[in-house]
């Protein structure tokens, strides 16, 4: 590679990914993938591809259809209720949806969007969130504010969503963007867009930020948003001795000091194992049950309970007109009503992360080992000491974070963008399919990867070697892609 600059660079790479693919094919039939009975996949799930459930998820679903009484879907809304009381205490309730976006949209529009009731004109709101990395779920329900980033929504998923960009925007609804101190919004990718480096975030820096602007928008602040993930790549590096994240903790602060509801979103992360909602003090935090968790497709809500009431209010769950504290009725949310199957699947999963959490935290474990295992032999050498390795519980896996070997003059690995991976332009993730692995989920300059597709028994217990093997693709694929970009060794 001979680029001076970085746009040259990226259509170099770009330029060279048929000789990508064909070398890692061809690595690929060398490991045999080619002639495995079984898919192997890198990424614990997602909605559009979940693994598969295990036996102690898909047993109780088979045994409520072989009941002779049937069971009403109150009895299992209550049962999922009492799970997280069991947890969290009874000060925290909890109400499920078909998707954690559901989850999201009756979150936005309960407690943030203004009302429309009443006479006068409809007033604004804006709900402030740190300028992250995943904004687009949560900052999608608002216009962007300051105007610099109405780009931001343009060709993220959001774009592509259940609901679109016009769709998913509510009344009067703005999101005001806050830059984190310490971050870097440099441009990268084949898709060139700024990507969001945040494993130097200072999160006391950041809240100074956030401050001034909740300040600076006081009469019109109606909530305090944020990604919760727990790890280096999303700007949580910084966290006290019971791993609660510094910058999340503090944003309740704020909230508090405004009296405005605290939204957290964790989609892709695993309930009871991971942070703490009482540790961060957030309203309400929603999750994507079927991705690292193992539960059916379904999205999760948990909060406080006088936060939780008029949510669950508008799900229907309210109690009957005539008296009594629970129902499932209709309202203005029964289009995400998720069913009762997959309210009894979600209430098992639940059920083994309070009981027996080491049977998924386990195969967590494992897999961390191995991931380590493979990337001690990292070729290019130089840049294995800027890796940054972090099991994660609340993500069901490990991510690797490598934008540190940007750190020095040059080019490091080359990072590709969210809009690389949704329109096939990641080649990492091209040479991983290529192979006939599943590929792990990468951008940003970073890697996330888990137990679950391909990779979990029906007991829901690691299978080793096919671990072994998608996390051996991984390897290749960085090595290939560094070697045609002319960082390797």
């Amino acid at each position: 590679m001979t680029s001076k600059f970085k746009y040259q660079w990226y259509q170099e790479i770009y330029d060279s990914f048929s000789a990508i693919i064909a070398e890692a094919e061809g690595y690929g039939k060398k490991l045999g993938l080619n002639k495995l009975p079984n898919d192997i996949g890198l990424y614990a799930g997602s909605s559009s591809r979940p693994g598969n459930l295990p036996n102690y998820v898909l047993d109780p679903i088979v045994e409520a259809n072989r009941v002779s009484r049937t069971t009403p879907v109150r009895t299992v809304e209550d049962d999922l209720r009492k799970v997280i009381k069991d947890v969290y205490g009874d000060q925290y309730d909890a109400a499920a949806a078909n998707t954690c976006e559901a989850c999201l949209r009756i979150c936005f529009e309960t407690l943030c969007a203004p009302p429309i009731m009443r006479r006068g004109e409809t007033y604004r709101g804006c709900v402030l969130m740190p300028y992250s990395e995943d904004y687009e779920w949560m900052g999608g329900y608002g216009r962007a504010f300051p105007p610099r980033y109405k780009n931001l929504l343009v060709d993220r998923t959001v774009a592509g969503g259940e609901l679109g960009v016009e769709g998913k925007t509510l009344t009067n609804l703005e999101t005001l963007y806050v830059r984190m101190a310490g971050a870097r919004y440099d441009s990268h990718g084949v898709r060139f867009n700024p990507t969001s480096l945040l494993t130097k975030v200072d999160s006391a820096a950041t809240l100074s930020e956030v401050k001034k602007v909740a300040a600076r928008h006081a009469d019109s602040l109606v909530g305090i948003a944020a990604v919760g993930y727990d790890t280096p790549s999303y700007g949580h590096g910084e966290q006290d001795e019971n791993g609660t994240p510094l910058l999340l903790r503090g944003l309740c602060d704020v909230a508090t000091d405004y009296d405005v509801p605290y939204i957290v979103d964790t989609g892709g992360s695993i309930p009871f194992l991971g942070m703490d909602p009482r540790e961060i003090g957030c309203d309400v935090i929603t999750y994507s049950m079927d991705k690292a968790g193992r539960a059916p497709a379904c999205g999760l809500i948990i909060g406080k309970e006088e936060v939780m009431n008029p949510i669950r209010k508008g799900m229907g769950l309210g109690g009957q007109r005539y008296g009594e504290v629970s129902s499932h009725g209709k309202a203005a949310y029964t289009f995400c009503d998720p069913g009762r199957d997959t309210l009894v699947g979600l209430v098992a999963y639940l059920k083994v992360l309070r009981d027996e959490p080491s049977r998924v935290k386990d195969p967590i474990d494992r897999f961390h080992d191995i991931v380590l295992e493979e990337f001690e032999s990292f070729n290019p050498a130089k840049f294995r000491d800027q890796l940054i390795f972090t099991k994660t519980y609340q993500l069901g896996g490990t991510e690797l974070n490598y934008e540190q070997t940007w750190s020095n003059d040059g080019f490091g690995i080359p990072i590709f963008t969210l809009e690389d991976l949704w329109a096939n332009t990641n080649p990492i993730v091209l040479a991983q399919e290529a192979m006939g692995v599943e590929p792990a989920t990468i951008y940003s300059g970073k890697v996330f990867m888990g137990p679950g597709l391909g990779t979990l028994d029906q007991e829901g217990n690691l299978i080793e070697e096919n671990a072994v093997l998608g996390v051996k693709t991984l390897v290749k694929a960085m090595e290939i892609v560094c070697r045609y970009s002319g960082v390797g060794d």
